[in-house]
């Protein structure tokens, strides 16, 4: 059960507020605390809704303050005199919702959506002041909005919640993943972290990311606070780093701290870059499984069957794939095969790039042209994770040219070994700062453009659930809401 709730985006359920029109404010007010429901606005698209507080808003001129809400009605003209933007922020956004409600006599309504797993509590928690919070069937041609397991509006299910939550940035900032597709933060963040170490294979650089990943845990420096729910992704880079540098015999370049467990990547280039083009070719052949789930659940068995980013690219990925087999080892049966199971692709990618056309002589050049297209990308696809050794030889030249440098002088006296402490420090300082930006960067490249473009044809909707921090006037802040009220009215007595 938890395995396929972390395969896929959160189950949403289209939900309506309902409410007595006496109890629609308080409705609303619990429905903001908790922050659970996205509520559909009349004006998305529509003329705006404009109320008293918006306009006492527009008045101050003020910058924007963080909106919060009164869990009573307030004095608006109170709040302009006393300057509480906030207050009159969170107003207007309630007056914007209140206006979007649909009333039949003494009740109101507004539609949403919310998460399936938070539906119960969200409906007690309103129940309270006299709301419903009723499941609608989802209305046809509508995909509801993408929450990505793990996020931090809905609390989730699986102890890595806070890995999960790290490697979110990763999928978010190529798009919104659309609702009926898989979910891929867990695979992306795990794929990015093994590519980047392969290129940063240095143990002693590793372990420095490491420690960077427990300062931001820790709240170090503060001017990166923003950064803390990224260290565990940091950390899992600098793992892989190291891991890779003690396969490598890396430790701040080939000091010989520690010995070559796998392979030396100045030594044997050829071997890690068909190393890097193995594991290219695994990671595609799993975006292409994935792209066919999607497929088949975005469309159904013909989107599924068509699609070159479905079963008609894998056939033709795997035919070709098979083809090269036959150049390798020189089995004809590698060949034969390959070759009809690349036709079989071909076929079918052509027989789903046609129907998108006008058809007629216009629409088969067009189809031949980008079958021609899909057979590139795939080999240039394949040849592009090369670049994961390429940068990794890049990193272990670095480091070798700086070790060169530090045992060059440090044989020359003390002068010299001053020189090379400044030579080993300085130079790895640079190698770390300008190869983890470089591996960083392509590592990314390499998920985006030859991975996420199998997984995706289309973008979803961000899931935005109206929230808002609510002040309950109890106590002293009644007593102080009472004296901002009174306050007008005692100043024309006296």
């Amino acid at each position: 059960m938890l395995r396929a709730e972390v395969a896929v985006p959160v189950r949403m359920r289209r939900v309506a507020i309902v409410a007595p029109e006496q109890a629609l404010r308080e409705t609303l007010v619990r429905i903001a605390e908790s922050g659970r429901v996205e509520v559909d606005l009349a004006g998305d698209g529509g003329p705006d809704i404009r109320g008293p507080a918006a306009t006492r808003l527009q008045r101050l001129r003020a910058e924007s303050a963080q909106p919060v809400l009164s869990d009573a009605p307030p004095d608006l003209d109170a709040l302009e005199r006393a300057g509480r933007t906030d207050l009159l922020a969170g107003e207007a956004q309630l007056e914007e919702r209140l206006g979007s409600a649909v009333h039949h006599g003494a009740v109101a309504a507004l539609a949403g959506w919310c998460p399936e797993a938070e539906v119960g509590a969200t409906a007690a928690r309103i129940a309270g002041a006299g709301g419903a919070l009723v499941p609608l069937r989802t209305p046809r041609g509508v995909d509801p909005p993408t929450l990505l397991t793990g996020a931090d509006t809905v609390r989730p299910r699986v102890a890595a919640r806070t890995v999960r939550r790290s490697f979110t940035p990763l999928v978010s900032t190529y798009g919104t993943v659309p609702y009926a597709d898989l979910d891929p933060t867990m695979a992306a963040g795990i794929v990015y972290v093994v590519m980047f170490g392969l290129m940063f294979g240095d143990a002693g650089h590793g372990l420095l990311l490491v420690v960077i990943a427990l300062l931001l845990r820790a709240g170090r420096p503060r001017r990166l606070a923003a950064l803390h729910r990224l260290w565990p992704f940091v950390a899992g880079a600098g793992l892989a780093a190291a891991l890779a540098g003690v396969a490598y015999g890396e430790f701040f370049g080939p000091t010989g701290v520690l010995p070559v467990l796998w392979l030396e990547p100045l030594e044997e280039p050829m071997r890690l870059l068909a190393v890097a083009v193995g594991l290219g070719a695994v990671l595609l052949a799993g975006a292409y499984a994935a792209g066919i789930v999607n497929r088949w659940r975005e469309g159904g068995l013909a989107s599924a069957l068509y699609a070159t980013t479905g079963i008609a690219g894998a056939a033709l990925y795997l035919g070709l794939a098979v083809g090269a087999g036959y150049m390798w080892l020189g089995e004809v049966v590698f060949g034969v095969v390959g070759a009809v199971i690349a036709v079989v692709g071909l076929v079918l990618a052509g027989t789903g790039l046609y129907a998108t056309t006008a058809g007629g002589p216009g629409g088969a050049v067009q189809t031949g042209i980008q079958l021609f297209d899909a057979v590139v990308r795939i080999g240039s696809n394949v040849v592009s994770f090369a670049r994961l050794a390429a940068f990794g030889l890049t990193h272990a030249a670095l480091g070798a040219i700086v070790w060169d440098g530090t045992t060059a002088l440090a044989g020359r006296g003390a002068v010299g070994v001053a020189a090379a402490v400044v030579v080993f420090l300085v130079g790895n300082a640079v190698a770390f700062s300008l190869e983890a930006l470089v591996a960083g960067v392509q590592a990314l490249r390499l998920e985006f453009y030859e991975l996420f473009s199998r997984l995706f044809e289309g973008e979803g909707r961000p899931f935005r659930p109206w929230h808002l921090p609510v002040q309950h006037l109890t106590g002293s802040a009644a007593a102080e809401e009472e004296t901002v009220r009174q306050g007008p009215a005692r100043e024309e007595s006296s």
